[in-house]
């Protein structure tokens, strides 16, 4: 089982040192130096990381065979990506590895069937869920506690209680407006 681990950011300095956008809550585990790592694009890697220090509150890797500013910057936005036991689980109760929301089906907290998660987006600022509709169309739902209420693993399902306008159908929406549009020109 593979898992996201960090996006490489820019390169600091002269050397080789990259900054990079820590995605695991191990980061002293998986970014280890002798840590060997996928990549994704897959042909920038395998990467083993040779040094690794904080900057300014920042993380920074230098990997072997990357010795200079060129290299480093040809490795920017690579996704790090470690292999993982697939029976090992998170240490906390809430946190959860991509590989067991993928699937899931999303339901509304009055049961109503939103999709299945296909992707999970990691952005800097929350985790997100791309859902498939049962239409084909696909819906993002932010990872969010206020969002998703619930993770029932053995019952494979993600509970949500969206804000209106988050799964409604554009057409609902349109005719909401257009309905109060009439009710402001009465």
């Amino acid at each position: 089982m593979q898992l996201v681990v960090a996006r490489i950011g820019r390169a600091h300095g002269i050397k080789g040192e990259v900054t990079v956008e820590v995605r695991t809550d191990e980061p002293e585990l998986r970014l280890a130096p002798g840590a060997v790592l996928a990549t994704e694009p897959a042909a920038t890697g395998p990467l083993t990381i040779e040094t690794g220090r904080v900057h300014s509150g920042r993380l920074l890797l230098r990997f072997e065979g990357v010795s200079d500013r060129t290299g480093a910057e040809a490795l920017r936005n690579t996704l790090l990506i470690a292999e993982i036991d697939p029976e090992e689980l998170p240490e906390e109760e809430d946190e959860y590895y991509d590989h067991q929301l993928m699937d899931l089906d999303v339901v509304t907290k009055d049961g109503e069937e939103v999709g299945r998660i296909t992707e999970i987006s990691h952005l800097p600022s929350q985790d997100l869920f791309i859902v498939e509709r049962p239409d084909g169309s696909e819906v993002m739902i932010p990872f969010v506690e206020s969002i998703v209420i619930e993770i029932d693993l053995e019952e494979q399902r993600a509970v949500i209680d969206p804000p209106p306008g988050l799964i409604d159908d554009r057409a609902e929406i349109a005719s909401s407006r257009d309905d109060s549009s009439e009710d402001a020109d009465a």
